[in-house]
């Protein structure tokens, strides 16, 4: 891999020049090969990146540098689904082990924390959910974020209090996102097959739009239908939505606002899946979802079986089968099982037990 330091003048080109022509950089390799990287995020700035690994560890990287900034430990309470706050030096992140406090008074929760990483220290806990937690989604808009948990429980929390500020009973529950907008939400059910929208304002009438999805699954992936997704993510231009799947055959992505099919994102049966276990189900290795959209909303990336990431251009021509197949295979030194692009310079972070960074390459631009 090429030693350089972070092209400073990547961010300012645009996406679709340079997507074909990225390289990994960094191999950020952890003192175990028995942990695994569960979770990435960036902070708003696009400045640091952290990972959550199975080792009860959370790491800091400087994404300008391309250096190691800190590593945070956990043993006590597992980490995973770490989310950088508005604030650079603050993070959320669910537990992985049952609170040992709350077990010793017969009630066992499954906690979230909100972490200092600037001196290690907790700031708050937010009890509630009675399973482990699936999906965390913060406001991009304001110090609120929502929690899905095994339990069949939402909840919606503020930073600033312990006590969730309310509560949906929904049945498999395991994926939630809000739009870039902040005035949207999206829960996704994968046992009833059906994403709800909420009006984030209102959360607690009926969602105004219901999208289900046992038409599109019955067609492209009948074999794993209302059981293998992993994530729900709305692209930066609110227009669609992602549903990604660990299915080995693809992922979809939906109109925003009907909830029509406007892609499958069909990959080889060859390439097989990330191997990380759904939100819904316990054991193995966790993930966050092996696919994202790109700032601009054009392009799909994901991880697979191979050691490599696939990217789609959603903006190629419609075929009556709505199905994409994949513009560039990027070639890489290891699986890409999470998978993450930067919302502030043009750098791609993937990880299974390494974490790799990748920029574009000057030397392969059109």
């Amino acid at each position: 891999m090429d030693p350089s330091t972070p092209d400073a003048n990547a961010p300012t080109a645009k996406v679709a020049d340079v997507i074909t022509t990225f390289r990994p950089t960094r191999r950020f390799q952890p003192e175990s090969t028995k942990t695994s990287v569960t979770s990435l995020d960036f902070d708003d700035t696009g400045e640091l990146s952290v990972v959550a690994r199975d080792d009860d560890t959370l790491h800091l990287y400087n994404c300008k540098s391309g250096k190691h900034a800190k590593e945070l430990k956990s043993q006590k309470y597992g980490v995973h689904l770490a989310r950088f706050t508005h604030n650079a030096q603050s993070l959320i992140y669910a537990s992985t082990k049952q609170d040992g406090e709350d077990n010793a008074c017969g009630n066992i929760q499954d906690g979230i924390r909100y972490l200092s990483s600037h001196d290690n220290s907790y700031i708050r806990y937010f009890k509630g959910h009675t399973d482990g937690v699936t999906s965390i989604a913060l406001s991009p808009s304001s110090d609120t974020f929502l929690s899905c948990s095994r339990d069949n429980t939402v909840r919606f929390w503020a930073l600033n209090s312990a006590n969730a500020q309310g509560q949906l009973n929904l049945h498999g529950a395991y994926l939630c996102a809000y739009d870039p907008s902040a005035t949207v939400i999206a829960i996704a059910s994968p046992p009833t097959q059906t994403i709800l929208l909420y009006d984030a304002r209102n959360y607690d009438k009926a969602p105004f739009a219901s999208f289900d999805t046992r038409e599109f699954e019955q067609r492209y992936t009948p074999q794993s239908a209302g059981r293998d997704w992993n994530k729900l993510e709305f692209s930066n231009d609110g227009r669609n939505l992602l549903l990604s799947t660990n299915s080995g055959a693809g992922h979809f992505v939906l109109d925003a606002f009907d909830g029509a099919l406007r892609w499958f994102c069909s990959q080889d049966s060859t390439a097989g899946t990330s191997g990380r276990t759904s939100p819904g189900e316990k054991g193995g290795i966790a993930g966050q979802g092996d696919a994202c959209f790109s700032p601009d909303g054009r392009y799909l990336l994901s991880g697979c079986g191979k050691n490599a990431i696939l990217v789609w251009d959603t903006h190629a021509a419609k075929n009556p089968e709505k199905t994409l197949r994949p513009l560039t295979e990027l070639p890489g030194p290891g699986k890409a099982a999470v998978v993450g692009y930067n919302p502030k310079h043009n750098l791609v972070c993937s990880a299974d037990k390494d974490l790799i960074f990748w920029l574009p390459d000057p030397d392969l631009a059109p």
